[in-house]
């Protein structure tokens, strides 16, 4: 495990290789694609949500056997 006095002195040498400008605007563009990337997850996962309900919705109007073969089973199994 490197010592605090190893990584300052990292710290230092990237701070005069690169300058605070260009690793503050490094810094702003990966919390921005960090940003973006979780934003997509969610509007993926909520449109696969939508897309399922409007299917199932779709199927049990448009299909009135779907709802007899279920009631059948259901009979089938009682007796």
């Amino acid at each position: 495990m490197p010592s605090v006095a190893s990584l300052v002195i990292i710290l230092v040498i990237v701070l005069v290789l690169f300058g605070t400008k260009r690793l503050r605007d490094a810094g702003g563009d990966l919390g921005g694609a960090i940003k973006n990337f979780k934003k997509s997850m969610s509007d993926a996962k909520n449109g696969v949500e939508d897309k399922v309900d409007d299917a199932v919705e779709k199927v049990t109007k448009d299909d009135p056997t779907v709802i007899d073969a279920e009631v059948k089973v259901k009979d089938q199994d009682k007796v």
